[in-house]
């Protein structure tokens, strides 16, 4: 090998090494972490780490958004609502990279924090699984099955009746299988709407008839709500989606409704066993608010008269994705009754993303009140709001399996999109709401013991 191509491969191999060292260093992640699109409320100040250890220029494209600094890090201020541009050049003349900044009005929400029952009603039944029949020759049939029926159909109609909920879907099947003919069942697949038949068998142990599915009618649980947004009504809770079995789609609910729930006790969390509120609905309070949304970030609607939460006499600001940081933090929850209080969290890590997801960072409970009372975050704490330095910057959504004592949470921000308060990031005017298609988080089916989906359990019944 020549002198010449021994100096040719040494170079190549010290530029690979340099490329990697500079794609290692957290200024580097941190320029590649910046986001093309940022919200700042109107009249807050807010510094942005470039991550480039030289001088830069960031010229403003509108007035409103002040610039300071010339370098690393910026310095902000949102002056007067509107959108605005920055553009990032090296040294002041080569562009490297164009912001888009949304000043938003300031947002002020009352902090959650109450335990709430939730109730789904859905159109139709739901098939969630399948049961074999036999009748009274001991043979084994699968009518539902057969018929070409999947578990996540919905049935609407049967015998071009519409179907009102179980114990009607009941009552038409016992009809026609004493009438001893087959059923019509108009079915919701997707967005296609198929038709199947099914003929009834009579089962030997019950003498009941039965077409051989596990179907449910709505949903039902606890939560925690996570804001109530006065001037509009609005609130949002459990800052994850209540999905249908194994398709993972957002329950698709007729109406629904949130009502005041008692924590009458904890069954404590632990090591692969998350632990759950145990709640009772008490006769006064009655319904709270009708939910109108089920979507990857929670549940969304409007309450029936003002909530107030007896923590703070007046509605808390919110923060944007940039204004959340990691460390101290709080969440406001309920272990007893009623009675909702501040624990002490820690914010251990936030997940930057470029566009809206449900897992944006990791929340680890500190506070040993807590950690006495609970284990760690469980079931029906899903929604309890995250408060930091006087701001309301999200809230819990799930805990990991092998340590109670962490888990999950949404940005407030994302949120506050999905209820329309805040507008989306295509439409800055806050009329029109972004359809949502992120992963959603998974749930199973087992016929006889129900669907869990965060904390929200149903319950099948057989026919």
């Amino acid at each position: 090998m020549s002198t010449r191509e021994k100096w040719r491969r040494a170079t190549g191999l010290l530029l690979v090494v340099l490329i990697l060292s500079i794609c290692a260093t957290p200024e580097f992640r941190t320029f590649v972490a910046l986001p093309d699109h940022l919200r700042l409320p109107q009249g807050q100040a807010h510094e942005l780490s470039l991550g480039l250890p030289f001088s830069t220029a960031v010229p403003t494209a509108g007035q409103g958004l002040a610039v300071g600094g010339g370098g690393a890090p910026l310095q902000l201020a949102a002056e007067q609502p509107g959108r605005y541009t920055l553009d990032v050049k090296l040294f002041g003349l080569i562009p490297i990279r164009r912001m888009t900044v949304d000043v938003v009005p300031e947002i002020r929400v009352v902090p959650g924090g109450h335990s709430i029952g939730v109730r789904l009603q859905s159109h139709g039944v739901l098939v969630v699984g399948f049961a074999a029949i036999q009748d009274e020759e001991g043979r084994v049939h699968h009518p539902g099955r057969a018929a070409g029926l999947q578990v996540g159909d919905t049935i609407i109609a049967i015998d071009g009746r519409p179907v009102r909920g179980e114990e009607h879907a009941v009552h038409l099947f016992q009809e026609a299988g004493r009438r001893g003919r087959p059923v019509t069942l108009t079915v919701r697949r997707g967005e296609e709407r198929l038709e199947r038949t099914v003929q009834p068998v009579q089962e030997k142990e019950s003498g009941r008839w039965r077409v051989g599915l596990y179907i449910r009618d709505g949903a039902s649980g606890v939560g925690t709500l996570t804001f109530y947004h006065p001037p509009t009504r609005k609130f949002g809770a459990l800052g994850h989606v209540i999905a249908e079995g194994e398709n993972r789609r957002p329950f698709d609910f007729a109406h629904g409704q949130i009502t005041a729930a008692d924590v009458v006790k904890i069954q404590k969390g632990k090591r692969a066993a998350p632990g759950e509120k145990i709640t009772s609905y008490p006769e006064a309070g009655g319904r709270l608010g009708v939910i109108e949304k089920n979507t990857p970030f929670g549940i969304f609607g409007r309450l029936n008269a003002p909530l107030k939460n007896p923590l703070y006499e007046e509605p808390l600001p919110v923060a944007m994705a940039s204004q959340v940081k990691e460390g101290p933090a709080q969440i406001l929850t309920v272990v007893d009754g009623q009675k909702i209080e501040r624990f002490d969290v820690e914010i251990v890590r936030l997940i930057r993303q470029p566009t809206a997801e449900g897992k944006n960072m990791i929340v680890q409970i500190t506070d040993p009140r807590l950690l006495e009372a609970t284990g760690g975050i469980v079931q029906g704490m899903s929604g309890s709001p995250i408060i930091q330095d006087g701001r309301v910057v999200g809230a819990v959504t799930h805990v990991f399996v092998n340590d109670p004592t962490r888990g999950y949470g949404v940005l407030i921000e994302w949120m506050l999109q999905e209820a329309g308060i805040l507008p989306t990031e295509q439409d800055d005017s806050g009329l029109r709401e972004e359809q949502s298609s992120r992963s959603l988080r998974a749930c199973g089916v087992h016929p006889g013991r129900g669907m869990r989906a965060g904390n929200v359990c149903v319950t099948p019944t057989c026919v």
